[in-house]
């Protein structure tokens, strides 16, 4: 489950030193976004809130909100946003020195397992 919370904040960071635009909260969903535990670490990990609603699928929901507007069931898109409604706000509790610690960690890991990919390669 750490994992999924350092590779997000792996490619969060390389949005942020694309784009110059640092990161507000994470708004989540899917499967995973149920567990309590991945949640309070991935807000951990990036140091910033993460948003959870009530309403995890988002991907089918979306597609139900744009088939409601093609046919009129909604007249904007403006009538759509009080829709978005939070189960729950995790906040970030690591200290800086734990949250860097733990990040070095996990790119230690990574390196370890490129390496090990690499000689076990040439055992091929």
């Amino acid at each position: 489950m750490e994992g999924i919370a350092y590779q997000t904040r792996d490619v969060l960071d390389a949005m942020q030193a694309d784009s110059g635009i640092k990161l507000a909260n994470l708004r989540v969903d899917g499967g995973a976004v149920a567990n309590n535990f991945l949640m309070q670490f991935q807000s951990d990990v990036l140091n910033t809130e993460v948003h959870r609603p009530q309403v995890t699928e988002v991907t089918a929901l979306g597609a139900a909100y744009l088939a409601g507007l093609a046919v009129g069931f909604w007249g904007s898109i403006d009538e759509l946003q009080d829709k978005a409604v939070l189960d729950r706000t995790f906040e970030p509790h690591d200290d800086e020195e734990k949250r860097n610690r733990r990040y070095k960690g996990w790119k230690r890991a990574v390196k370890c397992a490129q390496t090990w990919s690499e000689l076990h390669d040439e055992d091929d």
